[in-house]
């Protein structure tokens, strides 16, 4: 039996919502025959596409066989279609998800989930008060390097977790003469944009998840490096928005964490996002397919010699991790799991609480950049009268 859910995509124009959510996930969803169930039901996704532009919308609509779209976003909402997702610019999410919720959608949703987290709060309270089932994108735990590193984590191959260091980022071209890979808005903070807003929401799920520890505390700097870019049109701006984080992040336990993430670096890593953890029984890097790994038996024993050239070929002393399984794409695989907790089948434990500490980190790591000061992070829940306790401790 197949079973048909209709998907309200909102912001699939973009770069992300179309060659992820659209592409990807939900059109490649219905060429395998849907998603199965246990008993043997299949959820067929059903698509209508909602943008600002309607050329845009016509035309992707028309490229992959997909009859229905609209630009009136009340005009989509007023269907019989089960769950909103939305891939806007973040400025404009949070409206839009309100007005999903009031109309007793389910919503699946990018993240930031909203550009502060008294919005996100507001998000949770009103996806709680009218009893709709809710998802946010955790694409990053459901690759294959962070998966083998989880895996190692559960398995107990590092004895006690003593750090972690991670490493992300990649040279953005100014735009000048040669084309920037990332959109002008993400350089204006007016816009939603900036590299902290953008990739703390990631560490804290990555962190939360793969090691599974709430994140306590948070030291930051953010920078501009590149102050001036060119954009779509050709016209130089300034850039708004921090274009570099660096970040000392504590997890319960005494784990220390240092990321840094930055859109004017150049690469000398295996992969554009690494992470090194390094604990008492074995040591891990791991990148978003990669994995390798060095344990307490085998590792070797460097002595420090500065007026001697380093014989010690210390890559080639790790070991790979295997594949043991078939890992599909990310994005994928979230949609997925999304889709069989609706139906009952799992759980899909992201929720709109999860998009907002990674909304608190990012502004707990600006907060911190601000004031020059180490920001401690408290629980972030709802009690019964739907109130905010422990947001940003002192």
């Amino acid at each position: 039996m197949v079973t048909r859910v209709g998907i309200i995509m909102n912001g699939v124009t973009g770069r992300m919502g179309y060659r992820q959510h659209l592409v990807r996930s939900i059109l490649a969803i219905r060429e395998q025959g849907g998603v199965a169930l246990a008993d043997g039901t299949r959820l067929m996704p059903d698509p209508i596409l909602v943008g600002r532009n309607a050329d845009k919308l016509a035309e992707i609509a028309g490229r992959h066989g997909i009859e229905r779209w609209t630009t009136d976003l009340d005009e989509a909402l007023a269907t019989d279609d089960e769950i909103y997702f939305d891939a806007q610019l973040t400025n404009v999410r949070e409206q839009s998800l309100l007005r999903a919720i009031a109309a007793g959608k389910d919503v699946y949703t990018e993240k930031p989930i909203a550009e502060s987290l008294e919005a996100s709060l507001r998000l949770a309270r009103a996806a709680e008060q009218a009893g709709v089932r809710v998802g946010v994108v955790h694409d990053k735990l459901f690759l294959p390097g962070l998966r083998k590193l989880r895996r190692l984590v559960e398995g107990g191959f590092f004895g006690r977790v003593l750090s972690v260091r991670g490493e992300f980022g990649y040279w953005v071209w100014e735009g000048d003469w040669q084309t920037a890979q990332r959109p002008s808005w993400n350089y204006r903070s007016e816009q939603g944009g900036g590299i902290a807003v953008d990739m703390m929401p990631h560490w804290s799920y990555v962190l939360e998840n793969v090691f599974g520890r709430p994140i306590t505390a948070i030291t930051a700097r953010v920078a501009t490096h590149i102050p001036e870019r060119v954009d779509e049109q050709g016209c130089p701006y300034q850039a708004t928005a921090d274009d570099a984080a660096y970040a000392l992040i504590e997890l319960a336990g005494g784990v220390v964490v240092s990321l840094n993430s930055s859109w004017a670096v150049r690469v000398h890593r295996d992969e554009l996002v690494e992470f090194q953890v390094d604990g008492t029984e074995g040591s891990a890097v791991a990148g978003l397919h990669q994995c390798v790994v060095q344990h307490r038996s085998v590792t070797p024993k460097p002595v420090w010699n500065p007026d001697v050239a380093e014989p010690m070929p210390f890559r080639e002393q790790w070991s790979q991790v295997p594949d043991n399984e078939v890992f599909d794409n990310g994005f994928k695989a979230q949609w997925e799991q999304f889709l069989k907790s609706r139906a009952g089948e799992g759980e899909h434990p992201y929720d709109f609480m999860a998009g907002a500490r990674g909304v608190r980190l990012a502004e707990a790591a600006l907060q911190s950049h601000a004031e020059g000061r180490r920001i401690e992070l408290g629980d972030l829940r709802l009690d019964a009268g739907n109130d905010l306790l422990d947001r940003v401790g002192a």
